[in-house]
């Protein structure tokens, strides 16, 4: 099992959204829930793509943390 930070980004026709240790791979949706499902999926693909073709798998080391400002 693999984890990997997901960036969403509220745009003016939904949402998109990447992962910064899968270069490349983005998605997007009308919704935040079809975005993450969509980014979800391309992860998957993407990972199983290079799994057949005997590559290097990405590895997470990308860390996010809310801050709150006055």
């Amino acid at each position: 099992m693999r984890r990997f930070l997901v960036i969403l980004e509220k745009t003016s026709t939904g949402y998109s959204a990447y992962s910064p240790d899968v270069p490349g791979c983005i998605a997007t949706g009308s919704t935040k829930r079809i975005a993450e499902k969509n980014i979800y999926d391309a992860i998957q693909f993407h990972l199983e793509g290079l799994k057949d073709e005997k590559l290097e798998l990405p590895t997470s080391s990308t860390e996010a943390e809310v801050m709150v400002f006055n």
